[in-house]
């Protein structure tokens, strides 16, 4: 196994994928990242032939293949994905608009839809490779006031799950990303949206996304150690396929999973009595 990889990332010219870029360069792999404008990547220019910046539309299938063609071009092989763009999306269900709600999903998930699909073709064809999605904690166990964003991280999360299944087969890995809060810039106004329509009955969401906001530069996750967290797993024999990133999403996991269990089990009767009787 080779000690440095190729990798491609998608949103990394910001928060998470940027710093997980900048570890991965200085560890030595190569690293083809993505972003609406190459000029966001200026920072990294001193890493050379080592790193490809790409401007890539999320939302279009040929400028996705292109970017991909482009780094088995320049670094000839690919062993890591990383679908990391994304934004947060505040509001209540009924306050947003159908423009609002199809543009969230369309970053959030259908982006990760169109460069696994794209990317597919090279691993089978190796019978290697590791997707890494990342989804949210959100995507595990939602929140106050982000609905719609928690939506499209369960869908993140629900496809990683069943690539993982498909995919095995093939040698090619699938890890869901479940990070918590991380000290990045995701809680400014460039990584998250909130609906233009407000209703007065949902005043006490505000109260949450406020709260939110409050916390910028107060998050427990460190996005430098991303990366050696995400070496250790695609240098795994048995990798995970759900993956919880930071203390606050491991112990939120670790709750909703208790309290599944206990409403399980009180509603067990009821579950069991849709069966047909012997």
């Amino acid at each position: 196994m080779r000690d440095t990889k190729v990798w491609y990332i998608t949103g990394a010219s910001k928060g998470m994928g940027l710093s997980l870029a900048k570890q991965l360069l200085a560890k030595g792999h190569k690293v083809a990242a993505t972003s609406r404008s190459v000029t966001a990547f200026d920072q990294l220019a001193i890493y050379g032939d080592q790193f490809l910046p790409l401007e890539v539309d999320l939302k279009n299938e040929r400028s996705i293949a292109d970017s991909l063609k482009k780094t088995i071009e320049r670094f000839g092989e690919l062993d890591v994905i990383v679908n990391n763009a994304g934004y947060g999306l505040g509001g209540a269900l009924e306050e947003l608009t159908a423009e609002e709600i199809n543009e969230n999903f369309e970053v959030n998930f259908f982006a990760v839809v169109r460069v696994v699909q794209q990317a597919l073709p090279y691993f089978r064809k190796q019978r290697s490779g590791h997707i890494i999605n990342i989804s949210s904690i959100a995507g595990f166990a939602p929140g106050l006031g982000w609905s719609m964003y928690c939506a499209a991280k369960f869908a993140v999360s629900g496809l990683t799950e069943a690539l993982a299944n498909d995919l095995k087969p093939l040698g090619i890995n699938v890890t869901n990303v479940l990070p918590g809060w991380f000290r990045t810039n995701f809680a400014k106004a460039d990584s998250i949206a909130y609906n233009q329509n407000q209703i007065e009955d949902y005043a006490y969401l505000r109260e949450y996304h406020e709260k939110m906001n409050n916390m910028d530069g107060a998050q427990l996750g460190d996005p430098d150690k991303i990366a050696d967290a995400f070496l250790e797993l695609v240098g795994s024999q048995n990798p995970a396929v759900n993956l919880f990133l930071g203390s606050d999403a491991f112990n939120r996991a670790k709750s909703k999973i208790d309290q599944l269990n206990i409403q399980m089990e009180d509603w067990k009767e009821v579950s069991y009595s849709t069966d047909f009787k012997s």
